[in-house]
């Protein structure tokens, strides 16, 4: 039976806000590695009725009353139809082993969507105020919904959370008897939500790491990331040289990491927030599939040097118009020169300048004839603030 998580991100407010819920197309777009884009059409101006719009934002003005934060909730139920259309498209619910999973699932437009499709669905939703609701779709649906109060937001982020009491990925998956399949077997599991702006770039390095040492929900297989996320965010996954502005070390190591495709490009009127600003009708969220790849490890890129890899990575991004070989002369026994030449890399190519399938290549070159200075990687943080490359 095909189980379905949904996540939804928290912020912080005083007031609820609702706007108009029209749509404008979308595109989706792939990126692979060096690949071209391909191309599909979108959303055409789906929009919520009144009524309907009314008794979500009276659901959520409710639960948010006592600790109003910054969070977007999904209030348009035939963008939700979309997206749980996505999510489930060519599953056999009968025979599939895959997992859904919804963080911050707030009044549930999209948890009822998702259930529709005959999927099982779990969410993780932080706010209690929420759970008279998606109690009552619990019982409606009866054993196809599992609702857990934990914050998904910041699961496994913190070395402590088990002191303080807090829920980690281990835990919860082992009471919901989800089993680590192998790397290249198919997605056991698929997350949707909305990536709150406050925590984006924090949570996305987060699980940048996560998925390079296979650790926190990762730990289970290839799980597939279906995240609401903003513009700035979205170019700089996809983005490449020569675009200096965008591309950077979160770019190298998602485009390494993972097929990525654009699923919806929204408008945030679709979205419901308690912020006292609300929501600028002109901005958009991006709703980017991110599924990692079966062959990301190989002999020479592994869970246990990949830290390196990330570590090296940023360094080069520090300054994306130092010329590559200087970087790498830090950290190699030899001239590094000699290594461009190897993989036939242009000898004044800068940092911002090497596409991600050429960093990969690079570092495995650099792995396989030993030419790591290991002692430069001892003991690095590697959560340090990244703000000076986003």
């Amino acid at each position: 039976m095909t189980r379905v998580a949904l996540v939804f991100p928290i912020f912080a407010g005083r007031r609820l806000i609702s706007a108009a819920s029209a749509l404008s197309s979308g595109l989706r777009f792939s990126a692979r590695g060096l690949k071209g884009q391909s191309e599909r059409l979108g959303l055409h101006n789906l929009k919520t009725p009144p009524l309907l719009k009314a008794e979500i934002a009276q659901l959520v003005t409710d639960a948010e009353q006592d600790s109003p934060s910054d969070r977007r909730f999904l209030a348009c139920p035939l963008l939700a139809q979309k997206v749980a259309s996505q999510l489930t498209r060519k599953r056999d619910f009968e025979k599939s082993k895959t997992f859904i999973l919804e963080f911050e699932a707030g009044p549930g437009v999209l948890t009822r969507k998702l259930l529709n499709t005959g999927a099982h669905v779990i969410v993780l939703e932080s706010n209690k105020g929420f759970f008279p609701n998606l109690e009552s779709l619990k019982k409606e649906f009866e054993s196809r919904l599992e609702v857990v109060h934990s914050n998904f937001i910041k699961m496994d982020s913190n070395p402590y959370a088990l002191l303080k009491g807090e829920l980690c990925s281990e835990t919860l998956f082992n009471n919901l008897k989800i089993f680590e399949v192998p790397w290249t077997s198919d997605v056991p599991l698929k997350v949707v939500g909305i990536v709150p702006p406050k925590d984006e770039r924090i949570f996305i390095w987060n699980f940048t790491n996560f998925l390079y040492e296979c650790s926190s929900i990762f730990n289970y297989g290839r799980i597939e990331l279906n995240l609401f996320v903003s513009e700035r965010m979205y170019k700089v996954f996809v983005a490449k040289p020569p675009d200096k502005k965008c591309y950077q070390a979160l770019s190298v190591l998602w485009q390494t990491a993972c097929d990525i495709h654009l699923l919806h490009k929204v408008p945030c009127s679709s979205f419901l927030t308690s912020r006292k600003k609300g929501l600028n009708k002109d901005e958009f969220l991006y709703l980017v599939q991110l599924t990692p790849r079966k062959d990301l490890f190989t002999d020479f890129l592994t869970t246990t040097n990949s830290k390196t890899f990330i570590m090296i990575v940023k360094q080069c991004f520090g300054k994306a118009s130092t010329k590559l070989h200087k970087k790498l002369n830090l950290w190699t026994y030899e001239n590094a020169k000699n290594l461009l030449r190897e993989l036939e890399i242009p000898e004044d190519v800068t940092t911002g300048g090497l596409y991600p399938e050429a960093y990969k290549s690079l570092f495995e070159l650099m792995e396989q004839s030993n030419r790591i200075d290991r002692s430069l990687f001892c003991d690095i943080d590697f959560l340090a603030d990244d703000s000076a490359i986003l």
